[in-house]
């Protein structure tokens, strides 16, 4: 929790020196379709839960912006076996999107992610300590931004952790995330 409250810091700190023109805070919240990838993942499944936080938009040039979020995510993966049934991650996200804006109000969008995993729910194998609790991703996506401050995008988190915190587990399991979400920016 300490490095989140740190990235806060350094990002308010950062955007001290920006127009209020060129800085806007919004909204957003959305589906999450989540699974594992990796190894030996073929009984396992997808899983459908929401994300919900909140963002900011640096205009950098006419083409770019930067834009910071911290985002509740509801991640994990399903059993196609239905052994288990659906096992639930819980993260605080911290997405840094550069965006590149194609057109006016499309926009290319691609960045790194830091989550921190808040809680496990689900099956019989839930305990916390099962997994790492920090997971490194990166995201990409396409975002619209409409005049009166909507915005919708579609992104995916390929997670570069591996997810596992067990000792003598040779496989490679990772976050996998398509996220769909509306927000609406505050001018």
């Amino acid at each position: 929790m300490k490095k989140v409250v740190l990235i806060g810091i350094v990002t308010v700190l950062g955007l001290s020196n920006i127009n209020a023109q060129d800085l806007n805070f919004g909204v957003k919240g959305g589906l999450n379709f989540a699974t594992l990838t990796g190894e030996n993942n073929s009984e396992i499944g997808w899983t459908t839960d929401f994300n919900l936080g909140v963002m900011a938009e640096v205009k950098i040039s006419d083409k770019f912006s930067f834009q910071p979020e911290l985002m509740y995510s509801g991640q994990g993966y399903g059993s196609d076996v239905d052994s288990e049934g659906i096992i639930a991650l819980n993260y605080l996200n911290v997405p840094l999107m550069l965006k590149y804006y194609v057109t006016k109000g499309l926009s290319l969008e691609a960045g790194p992610q830091i989550g921190f995993l808040l809680s496990t729910k689900g099956g019989t194998n839930t305990n916390k300590d099962l997994f790492k609790t920090t997971d490194f991703g990166v995201n990409f996506g396409l975002g619209y931004k409409l005049d009166n401050g909507l915005y919708f995008s579609a992104r995916y988190n390929l997670g570069l952790t591996d997810i596992n915190n067990i000792d003598g587990i040779s496989d490679k399991n990772k976050n996998g995330v398509f996220q769909l979400s509306i927000g609406y920016f505050i001018f």
